[in-house]
């Protein structure tokens, strides 16, 4: 193989994976092009050579690389990066993903290299990957599919207390924040008497891609017996409130919305990056475990789970200002 290294480029570079990515039928030599670059210069910087690359077909792996409008910690609003997975909705043939873990990226690189290389389909694979060091457990047993679907259950999280009598809630994770999301669980559990089911959301564009195609055959087909996605199969069994979190634009998750039963409550980045260290971001964002905790609770609360004064008192112990500026408009 060869390695470009072609600096800060983004036009050159992407003019590369596309010459790289239609080899295939310009030339008859299938190529494997990696782009690796920083998230938030990818569609937002060239966004219209991406869609030329879609146009002609092209294949490949783009990875955006130090994701995240908080894990990104220090640079600020030019590079922090919370949107990009907005733009790819938009473009057809590009599958988004925004994984956890390394097990999740190694399975859709496998996906990817199967469907494009072996199979000779016409896709572009946008992966965005963090720059945050933690562990990486072990990959769950029977979650391929959910990993290339969109969304796996990760974990239940059940309270101290007598778990029969306790409220139930699912919360959805993707990226460095699902890190935050299974501490979110673990206070709910320990604290405040909730059980949860974790899940991990690897891709929120194929999730609705999928359930999209259901919806509109669905239409076309009023005779028939309706068909269901893989995501409200998923979540077919599942019960209490749905809470969502990543290091994106509330916007991103808010797709799947209309899928999920009594709607989906979501924390997301919307607004400016700022140059602080990863706490103080994720706090600013309320997207940090305690601020998924207060969130996860005032849903409780609005269904009549819980009182609101239980509400208020997460805020004070958790140390929340409630009359804190909106990062979305700072």
């Amino acid at each position: 193989g060869q390695i470009l290294e072609e600096g800060i480029t983004e036009a050159g570079s992407m003019s590369s994976f596309v010459a790289a990515g239609t080899s295939y039928s310009s030339h008859g030599v299938p190529m494997i092009p990696f782009f690796i670059y920083y998230s938030m210069f990818g569609f937002q910087r060239i966004g219209d050579l991406i869609w030329a690359a879609c146009d002609m077909r092209a294949r490949g792996f783009m990875f955006g690389g130090t994701a995240g409008r908080t894990t990104l910690n220090g640079e600020g609003l030019q590079h922090q990066d919370g949107h990009s997975h907005l733009f790819a909705m938009a473009y057809p043939t590009v599958r988004a993903y925004d994984p956890a873990f390394v097990y999740e990226v190694a399975v859709i690189m496998l996906e990817g290299m199967d469907r494009m290389f072996a199979k000779g389909e016409d896709w572009i694979y946008y992966v965005t990957v963090y720059n945050e060091n933690y562990e990486m457990p072990s990959m769950p047993d029977g979650c391929e599919e959910g990993i290339l679907k969109g969304m796996y259950k990760l974990r239940d999280v059940a309270a101290k207390k007598s778990a029969s009598a306790m409220p139930h809630v699912n919360l959805f994770g993707s990226g460095a924040i699902l890190r935050e999301v299974l501490r979110a669980a673990d206070i709910l559990a320990e604290s405040w008497g909730v059980n949860s089911t974790v899940w991990s959301v690897t891709s929120w564009k194929e999730l609705r891609r999928e359930a999209q195609e259901a919806r509109r055959w669905n239409m076309l087909h009023p005779e028939d017996s309706p068909r269901t996605s893989y995501l409200e199969d998923a979540l077919a069994d599942s019960e209490g409130v749905f809470v969502a979190a990543s290091d994106h634009v509330r916007a991103v998750p808010e797709q799947l919305d209309p899928w999920i039963p009594g709607g989906l409550f979501v924390l997301g980045t919307d607004g400016f990056g700022r140059s602080e260290t990863r706490g103080p971001l994720r706090r600013h964002f309320e997207v940090d475990a305690e601020c998924i905790v207060v969130g996860t609770l005032s849903q409780l609360a609005k269904q009549g789970a819980i009182g609101a004064d239980r509400v208020a008192e997460a805020i004070v112990s958790l140390g929340i200002d409630p009359d804190k500026v909106d990062a979305a408009s700072a």
